[in-house]
């Protein structure tokens, strides 16, 4: 049996009579850049985040890059971030001209540690950047807290966590909510995946929002008109088209993962080799990724592997420790929780055409290895 870590052609055949009359409409309208479904899609997305304010990017890259560059930071400005997420949250503060400070996360989500946050503010910073982890949102009630005493903004990097959400004072909040600026993105192997890259900033401060509309347009709002030195980061209209037409499907897609979440949980429970994802109670994740703590993590990817079992590991070297961020002076065993979890973690198959067999397959060849 084969279980690739992610099936994309099982989405695609499920979904096809959705998709592809979507994209010929674009075909006959001609209109490839910044046609009717943009302004659709960023209608959507600010209701389901319950945001105000949606703008439509070329990445979620961008969404981030642009966020970060509406503050309009300057040299020695520094911005706290998590170590343990992908490289772009610390790249697009660095690329917006701020000096990223790393702090450690928590042992058990792997979410930023609002703690260290508070240990590390100083005069100089002026963001926080959280990352929504595998697609569990962080505690944003603690960070916010901080943030506003501060006088510095809470940047969401939900990435990987569009539809989740997050209990606060008896109400629930979602993925974007909160924050002065949430970046997503739209990569394919995302809840909701383009056919391509695509991104989407989501805000409640109207003139941020109205600068954001600027920024990705080259600096102007209206053509050959420049107010400030912006970008090309549009997000094309085939790809808007495509996420209109699965936008619908991810309540459901995300219900599903949960359901594969929890069969997996049950199942591996009783290893005391593996630990599986610790969902804060708070929490309603989207399992962007079902990762778990292993011992013999590489042993056991290669032995999943040759049973045809698609596995990753996110993320193998902390960001503090890149060879690129040397300069910031980072030693290993500074953030011992992001280290640990980097040699510890391995993610599984969660996307939701799995089916029962090829679940217990999994399950099957893991417990194998660890009997």
């Amino acid at each position: 049996m084969n279980v690739p870590l992610l099936d994309l052609v099982a989405q695609y055949r499920a979904i096809r009579d959705e998709v592809l009359p979507a994209l010929q409409a674009v075909i006959e309208s001609q209109q490839f850049v910044m046609g009717p479904p943009v302004v659709q899609l960023e209608a959507a997305v600010a209701s389901l985040c319950r945001a105000p304010h949606a703008i439509a990017c070329a990445s979620g890259t961008d969404a981030l890059l642009l966020a970060l560059k509406a503050l309009r930071l300057e040299p020695g400005d520094e911005v706290i971030t998590t170590p343990f997420t992908f490289f772009a949250t610390a790249g697009a503060i660095h690329n917006a001209g701020g000096t990223p400070v790393f702090v450690d996360v928590e042992p058990d989500t792997f979410n930023i540690d609002p703690a260290a946050v508070a240990a590390a503010l100083t005069p100089r910073t002026r963001a926080i950047v959280p990352v929504h982890l595998y697609g569990q949102m962080a505690a944003l009630e603690r960070l916010l807290p901080l943030a506003r005493a501060r006088d510095v903004k809470i940047i969401e990097d939900a990435a990987q966590a569009i539809g989740a959400r997050r209990k606060i004072d008896g109400q629930w909040r979602m993925a974007g909510e909160l924050g002065w600026v949430t970046g997503f993105s739209f990569f394919p192997s995302k809840n909701l995946g383009a056919w391509g890259d695509g991104g989407m900033m989501v805000t409640a401060d109207a003139a941020v929002a109205e600068r954001l509309r600027k920024l990705r347009l080259h600096g102007g709002a209206k053509q050959y008109h420049h107010d400030e030195v912006g970008t090309n980061s549009r997000l094309d209209t085939v790809q808007a088209a495509v996420l209109l037409a699965k936008l619908p499907h991810l309540v459901s897609w995300s219900g599903r993962r949960r359901e594969i979440a929890a069969y997996y949980t049950e199942r591996l429970a009783d290893l005391p080799t593996l630990q599986p994802p610790v969902v804060d109670p708070c929490n309603e994740p989207i399992f962007h990724q079902y990762t778990v703590r292993v011992e013999r993590r590489d042993a056991l990817q290669a032995y999943l592997k040759s049973k045809a079992i698609g596995t990753a590991i996110y993320y193998p070297v902390p960001l503090h420790l890149q060879h690129c961020f040397s300069h910031l002076g980072y030693q290993p065993g500074q953030l011992p929780q992001s280290e640990r979890a980097a040699t510890e973690v391995l993610s599984l198959p969660v996307y939701p055409e799995l089916t029962r067999d090829q679940l217990d397959y999994v399950i099957d060849a893991i417990r194998g290895f660890y009997r």
